[in-house]
């Protein structure tokens, strides 16, 4: 009742999501003048720039996460909900969360994040996973350690080599960072685990129908990218669609390859946020939103990060879903909303682009810092040391500093465990399966 007391003296600000975007807000709003309600579907804030690590067996969930009740202990304004948003009444102004829970709020900041785009072929999802939650990692990480594993008790070689071939369909940072651990994990931490395979054999194939990978990038570090993957072994096709998959193969434009290993990387598209309040969306979701980050004709409600499409004025395009994007974007709509309280306005929201970096793998990354350009060891020196910054919590930049450090002298990864239920690796029936259960 107290709490409900204070609530009603002070604005209150719900916050859904608690990604970049939504964390940065909840932490500038956090001991103001508002009650902050922050609203995600897990208890934990993920650092996702390295879960295609925990998804290759080099770091765990723990060291990329952090609980959000943790983060935001120190801040007696700010309550943690773990639900699911399903709706929100902007009559009201009231969010509809699980068993009918309803949150008013005065202000709102939608952060909800994006998915992978399978591009109107949802059934691929089950064949060829994407990368964007600690369940996508586990099932990935599942499946690569899973196809050694059946390499090596494979005595058809044609078989054994499906296997061994990965195919990433895309070849934006995800892909090309997916390629080059998948190549390492390959070609040196396996190399003396099996007796029956040779992991060199693994063939890792990226595919895009792009001209170039990594095509946000400067063409000249872009060239160096693919250099630097194809120095891993990996196989890179551009220009290419891929038609079909299916658990046993995919088709690259006309030409057939044999694979039991697909991971997509191709695309995102944004949460449902905007169907919510029936705002206007660009083709893959994201809200519209003035200079100040709010949604056209709903002045209390605003978009950040991958939720949101905003166009710089000037700009021909809408500001990437990247993560400094997103904490930018949640700190002004903080900063926008604690003015208003103050009858006052901040001026409109501006990024500053300081640059974009990107790894391929030991002591290969490229990085452009608006001008000065850099690759090589180098670059992967300035991409490790920015990613050992931006993690949350001390704890968690020692344990990834100390793991990449012994993983660099080794060349060792962390503990390859396979968990959770294995899938079928190959078609059976019903009776068959009763039998083995």
């Amino acid at each position: 009742m107290k709490q409900d007391q204070a609530s009603q003296k002070k604005p209150h600000v719900v916050i859904v999501g608690a990604g970049f975007g939504g964390l940065e807000a909840a932490k500038a709003l956090s001991c103001t003048a508002v009650d902050v309600t922050l609203i995600d579907r897990h208890n934990y804030h993920l650092f996702q720039p390295l879960l295609y690590q925990v998804a290759t067996a080099a770091l765990t969930p723990a060291e990329i996460a952090a609980p959000i009740r943790h983060v935001v202990r120190k801040a007696k304004n700010i309550r943690v909900f773990m639900d699911n948003v399903s709706h929100i009444d902007t009559i009201k102004k009231t969010v509809l969360c699980d068993a009918d829970r309803r949150i008013s709020y005065d202000y709102l900041i939608l952060a909800t994040g994006a998915r992978h785009s399978y591009f109107g072929r949802d059934e691929w999802e089950s064949i060829a996973p994407g990368l964007k939650t600690i369940d996508d990692a586990f099932e990935l990480r599942q499946r690569i350690l899973t196809a050694f594993e059946q390499a090596e008790m494979e005595m058809d070689k044609d078989k054994r080599q499906a296997w061994l071939n990965f195919v990433i369909i895309g070849a934006g940072p995800t892909g090309v960072e997916l390629a080059g651990a998948i190549a390492e994990l390959a070609r040196h931490s396996l190399t003396h685990d099996f007796r029956n395979i040779t992991p060199k054999c693994a063939r890792i194939i990226l595919v895009d129908s792009g001209a170039r990978v990594l095509a946000a990038f400067d063409e000249v570090l872009s060239a160096k990218a693919q250099k630097h993957l194809e120095d891993l072994g990996v196989n890179v096709i551009l220009n290419t669609m891929v038609k079909h998959l299916s658990d046993d193969h995919v088709m690259l434009g006309d030409e057939r390859t044999d694979c039991r290993t697909a991971i997509w990387a191709a695309g995102v598209q944004a949460s449902p946020a905007g169907n919510w309040i029936s705002a206007e969306t660009d083709r893959t979701g994201r809200i519209f939103v003035e200079s100040d980050l709010t949604v056209p004709g709903q002045p209390d409600i605003y978009a950040v990060g991958d939720t949101a499409a905003f166009t710089p004025e000037g700009a021909e395009r809408p500001l990437p879903g990247i993560a400094p994007v997103a904490k930018k974007m949640g700190q002004y709509a903080a900063r926008s909303i604690l003015a208003r309280v103050r009858n006052r306005k901040l001026p409109a929201f501006s990024y500053r682009d300081y640059g974009s970096m990107a790894t391929i793998g030991r002591n290969k990354a490229i990085a452009d810092f608006k001008g000065w350009k850099t690759s090589g060891f180098t670059g992967w020196i300035l991409w490790s040391l920015a990613h050992v910054y931006f993690l949350i919590g001390f704890r968690s930049r020692l344990i990834v500093a100390l793991n990449w450090a012994w993983a660099y002298l080794t060349w060792e990864r962390g503990v390859r465990l396979i968990t959770g239920r294995i899938r079928p690796t190959t078609k059976t029936t019903k009776q068959e399966q009763k039998n083995a259960a």
